[in-house]
């Protein structure tokens, strides 16, 4: 449990906040960018737990929105090869330190900047391919597994459905049922190594509000503000956080 100062419960609502409109209004692809945050002030196993419940309170306020309008195929072959992808993040978790988990997390937030702004690279990933259901089992394998060490699940998933030629609002109502899935698996393994408790969900109760208030301005700006221009704004945060946490974790 981090120690409730005025920073940290500022940052911690300019994250979960953040995380809602990302996830109910943008896809899952950013989301993680409040685990980033956050793991700049605390050690990155409070900060990925503190943030899973809020994650699944999202899911579930961003359901009603968007259902029905995913492609079932799609998000099944997800969570199909997703589940074994998060026993793997349990394992991995149990074997490095928080210096490690900073380097991982930092790569994967700068990583995701480079591969969103390599746009002859994103073109190659969406074009369809034959083994679909392959890559559908694989992408869910890496997004279960990086989405469990830093709910960051959402950039193997859309390599993915990017070549399913979904509509926006098919793309986003499934990655709201698979990372809806996804969170809640996650939630066991968190509990048993000891990161969620008491305290951490006493802290969530506190902030619910603030990442339903961001489900509800990301349900309503998923038809209003263009990606362009919230996804500008989480490769600033995600560069500059992922930086600093790869040289935390070297230093």
């Amino acid at each position: 449990m981090p120690e409730i100062t005025v920073m940290f419960f500022l940052v911690a609502v300019l994250a979960v906040t953040f995380a809602g409109v990302s996830k109910a209004g943008f896809g899952s692809g950013a989301a993680f960018a409040s685990s980033s945050i956050l793991a700049l002030i605390v050690e990155p196993g409070v900060a990925l737990a503190f943030m899973l419940p809020l994650l699944m309170l999202i899911d579930v306020a961003s359901l009603r929105p968007y259902w029905g309008r995913w492609r079932m195929r799609e998000l099944l072959l997800l969570i199909v090869g997703g589940l074994p992808g998060v026993l793997l993040g349990a394992v991995f978790y149990r074997s490095v330190d928080a210096d490690a988990m900073r380097i991982l997390i930092g790569v994967i937030s700068v990583g995701f900047v480079a591969w969103q702004l390599s746009g002859h690279l994103r073109a190659r990933l969406a074009e369809p391919r034959e083994n679909a259901d392959v890559t559908g089992l694989l992408a869910g394998l890496v997004a279960g597994f990086t989405s469990f060490v830093s709910h960051a699940g959402g950039p193997p998933a859309a390599v993915y459905l990017l070549g399913r030629k979904m509509t926006k609002t098919e793309y986003q109502a499934s990655t709201v049922l698979v990372f809806g899935v996804l969170n809640m698996a996650k939630f066991v393994p968190y509990a048993m190594l000891g990161l969620v408790t008491p305290a951490s969900l006493t802290l969530d109760l506190m902030l619910a509000p603030f990442a339903l208030l961001g489900a509800w301005i990301g349900v309503r700006l998923h038809h209003r503000v263009s990606e362009p221009l919230f996804f500008g704004l989480t490769y600033v945060l995600l560069l500059a956080t992922g930086t600093k946490l790869i040289w935390d974790g070297l230093t």
